[in-house]
């Protein structure tokens, strides 16, 4: 089963919600906007129904090079996790 693409999820949104394709477009790349300056400035976005996005900060820790089984040092860093909603787990799984 093939994965719809960009253009194919906005094509079914512009369909099922009766507004043009540009119109669906133009408001996704600025819910994305939002999501994005909402993560960096406060640390989360929801997104009601689906989940929310958090910056997590990882502490420094020891790690393992496979290849040689040797000891490395892997610093701290923030990334970005997703985290899904029980209304998605519920219905999906």
């Amino acid at each position: 089963m093939a994965k719809m693409t960009k253009t194919q999820i906005m094509q079914a949104l512009a369909d099922k919600s009766g507004m043009a394709k540009k119109d669906v477009v133009s408001f996704m790349d600025k819910l994305t906007e939002l999501a994005y300056s909402e993560v960096k400035s406060n640390g989360e976005f929801v997104l009601p129904g689906f989940g929310k996005l958090v910056k997590v900060n990882r502490k420094a820790r020891e790690g393992r090079n496979p290849a040689t089984g040797a000891t490395i040092h892997i610093p701290a860093k923030t990334v970005v996790k997703f985290r899904v909603a029980k209304a998605v787990k519920d219905a999906l799984l």
